[in-house]
């Protein structure tokens, strides 16, 4: 009911403000920058408060030109700077006008070379959008002492990783953007994060972003528009009594020259990770008792675990340019898994040891080719783009196993060989047209086709003999071929000083078929059409107070990996298979979310049908179990979240609070139903700077044990220390911190399906010691690098 008064007074200051004259702000700056001789000059125009002089806009010019849109002040500072004139100000005040062209604008130049000037101040870690969106700042924060972005995300807060999924609290899962450009999961790894300037955590996803995932992360890179030579190379050394050590060392290098620009990275991970497992498995009915104890242990070696990519653009003018990019990256990984599986029953007590000799190697490669141009003066703009992407796996995994049974030691070899490929093309068509100061439309068009092709050979052997036979049962060919064509549109509007909204929809059609012999030969064909319309309400009340409601629905479809039936072997009772009947899970999502001053509050309502979820169902012999992906009936998830943040000269603090309630229901696969208990989520994040002498990083989160209906999760956390100083005027940067230092993340719980009881303990290499050395080099001047990708949300699931 509460929920219900909210809609309808947020409906009432809609109409209200309806009927109010405009209120009368600035809302465009524009002009040319020109020295004495007529010459146009580059550098950046900021718009700063009257109060405080913080930042509301700023934007970097090439060619003198530069437009700043959407200000809504009524006074504001404009300060133009850059290293070839001395700096400028201009106080602006309305007069009338919304729109104001300041002409040209003749700046001094800079006759004075200074040894150095520093103007520190202490970043703010986070921004609260009226749309719900969240702007969270990496660069000078204890976020960019991550050694990748998979680990800086998971201290962003309201973000939560685990499980190899990036979701947003109170939303599930999200796709990853870079620059506004949907990437792949191996693109995403691939990232520097030397070079990440803030995430944006988008809750409330319009039309534009692609209908895949439930959430959006776009990753914003630095902005460099100076030419010549950059670089930055990084040394990361992690310690874990738990996992061991690895090296982390990532360079990154751009060139720029007139219109030519030029830009490479690479990345290497060496060392040691480890992953342990502990699972129990309980049947309590006497007449079929039956209690698994199984322990896994993956000790992972990262043999050759790198990244690299180059980039080449050419620019016909600052918004018309043409960009060529090929990237990819090797993951060869050795190591030993170990298994250690105790099974007691009524029959007595065996005991079964696996150890694998991993031997996997995936290559994985992209290139893209795309075209952005602006196509008229108030900002509309073009965008082309083409990828291919090849994703190239094998595997040639030794098992030894040994059973131990009525004091009987039983020995067996396999091999699990397997050879898989995923081929995607895609091309993708995005305008944007700016009809007047007020309206937007955009429009866009995707056409994807995605094929896979993976065969998995299970050989077993005599340990007396050593001759491999072919194991039918655990061996199979897997086939997929889809196509999905996708048009949306989006349309935002000002409807006054007060009130904007944006209405859109994306539809998509796809087609798959799919053909695989295990378990005997299944063919699957299926087309269905899919239509995803989407709201979004902002209401500017006051200086202080503004406030939003949405309505998003998505689609998460399943990974081309989790349909694939093709078995990872644990031990004689345990695999993991793909599920070639999973379903896509569609999702409705509402929110109302409201800010005051520096406070923002949050609740919402998320519907799913057919979410995809995973549980340890039973196999065709009695102790057998098999880990399968597989859809749910429906999910219910109520959410609300405040937060509060506040920056002191010497103390910058970021506090989050948030309650989750979720309830799943399903009736096909047997699973008992418990009370749902909420899931409450505490995050800080707290920088104390030490003028001249270094900083002090603290960050900590809390997740409460919670209950789903279906099953109930168990409590996590993390504590993170670090000190960063600074050499050589800002060109060395040391880093030392202490990574959950009382390795509290671990994901465990526990359910029911069947007859069975089944509990999961996980523990990661969370808690480690690290250092980092970060050198920037260079003599750069500008450059016009700027790089852009199509959509790719078919990559996401090729892993």
């Amino acid at each position: 009911m509460r929920f219900l008064i909210l809609i309808f007074l947020y409906i009432y200051c809609f109409l209200l403000n309806l009927t109010e004259s405009k209120a009368q702000s600035i809302q465009k700056i524009s002009g040319k920058v020109i020295n004495s001789n007529n010459e146009l000059m580059m550098g950046t125009a900021s718009i700063l408060s009257i109060k405080d002089s913080t930042i509301i806009k700023y934007q970097d010019f090439l060619d003198g030109a530069f437009q700043i849109s959407d200000i809504n002040q009524k006074e504001v500072l404009v300060k133009l700077t850059s290293t070839e004139f001395a700096d400028r100000y201009l106080r602006i005040s309305f007069d009338g006008k919304e729109n104001v062209d300041l002409g040209a604008i003749i700046v001094a130049e800079n006759q004075n070379k200074l040894n150095e000037v520093v103007v520190k101040s202490q970043a703010s870690l986070l921004k609260y959008g009226a749309n719900g969106n969240i702007d969270v700042n990496v660069n000078g924060t204890v976020l960019a002492t991550s050694s990748s972005v998979n680990e800086l995300l998971s201290r962003v807060p309201n973000v939560v990783v685990a499980d190899g999924e990036i979701s947003v609290l109170g939303k599930g899962e999200a796709i990853i953007y870079l620059n506004g450009i949907l990437i792949n999961y191996e693109r995403f790894a691939a990232i520097p994060v030397s070079q990440i300037q803030k995430i944006e955590v988008i809750s409330n996803p319009s039309s534009k972003y692609d209908a895949e995932g439930k959430a959006v992360i776009n990753i914003i890179t630095k902005q460099n528009i100076e030419s010549g030579i950059m670089g930055t190379a990084n040394q990361h050394v992690s310690v874990s009594k738990f996992g061991g050590t690895s090296y982390n060392t990532l360079l990154d290098f751009s060139y720029s020259k007139g219109k030519f620009s030029f830009i490479t990275n690479y990345g290497l991970q060496l060392g040691r990770n480890r992953e342990l497992l502990y699972t129990t498995r309980t049947r309590p009915n006497p007449e079929e008792y039956m209690k698994s104890e199984l322990t896994t242990d993956w000790k992972r070696r990262f043999n050759n675990y790198s990244n690299f990519g180059i980039g080449l653009q050419y620019s016909f003018s600052p918004d018309n340019y043409i960009s060529l990019a090929y990237s990819g990256n090797v993951n060869d990984l050795g190591g030993i898994t170990e298994s250690r599986n105790t099974i007691t029953n009524n029959s007595g007590s065996s005991f079964y040891a696996t150890d694998v000799d991993r031997n996997d190697v995936l290559l994985n490669q992209f290139v893209n080719l795309n075209y952005n141009m602006k196509t008229d003066e108030k900002g509309s703009a073009l965008f082309i783009g083409s990828q291919y992407s090849n994703y190239n796996q094998t595997i040639g995994d030794f098992i030894e196993e040994n059973s131990f049974v009525d004091e009987t030691d039983d020995k067996r070899y396999l091999k699990n060989n397997v050879g898989s490929r995923i081929n995607i093309i895609a091309i993708q068509a995005d305008y944007s047209k700016k009809i007047n100061e007020t309206t937007k439309l955009e429009i866009g068009a995707k056409f994807s086709h995605a094929t896979i092709k993976s065969g998995t050979d299970f050989l077993i052997a005599d340990p007396e003999d050593m001759d491999f036979e072919l194991d039918d049962e655990l061996s199979s060919d897997f086939e997929y071929n889809e196509k999905i064509a996708a048009v949306y549109f989006n349309y935002i509007q000002e409807l006054s000083e007060k009130i904007n909204f944006s209405l859109g929809a994306r539809a998509e059609k796809t087609s798959y078929n799919l053909f695989t012999n295990a378990n005997g030969t299944q063919k699957f064909e299926k087309s269905y059409g899919n239509f995803f319309p989407n709201v979004l309400l902002n209401f500017n009340l006051s200086e202080d107070w503004k406030g939003h409601f949405s309505y998003v629905s998505r689609i998460s479809r399943p990974r081309y990996q989790a349909l694939n039936p093709y078995v990872i072997y644990q031990d004689p009772f345990t695999t993991i298979e793909g599920n070639p009947n999973l379903l896509p899970e569609k999702t409705h999502a509402f929110e109302i979310g409201t800010m005051y001053k520096k406070f923002d509050f949050k609740i919402g309502y998320t519907y799913k049908i057919d979410p995809i979820s995973a549980a340890a169902l039973r196999g065709d012999t009695p102790n057998s179990y098999i880990l399968r992906a597989l859809n749910l009936e429906k999910g219910h998830t109520f959410f609300t979240s405040i937060s509060r943040s506040f920056n002191l000269k010497w103390w910058n603090s970021t506090n989050s609070m948030s309650v989750t309630w979720q309830k799943s229901v399903d009736n096909f696969y047997a699973f008992e139903f418990s009370p749902v208990k909420p899931q409450f989520y505490l995050y800080s994040n707290n920088t104390f700077t030490i003028p001249k002498l270094f900083k002090l990083q603290l960050l900590a989160w809390y997740l409460s044990d919670r209950s789903y209906g279906l099953g109930s999760d168990n409590s996590r956390s993390t504590v993170t220390l670090g000190i960063e100083r600074n050499f050589f005027r800002d060109a060395l940067k040391l880093n030392f911190s202490a990574n959950d230092i009382f390795h509290k993340f671990m994901v465990s719980g526990d359910y029911n399906v069947g007859q069975t009881q089944i509990y999961y303990h996980r523990t990661y290499t969370s808690n480690y010691f690290k250092l980092i050395a970060t050198y920037n080099f260079g003599n750069s001047k500008k450059t016009t690098y700027k790089k852009a990708e199509i959509e790719q949300s078919e990559n996401n699931r090729a892993r």
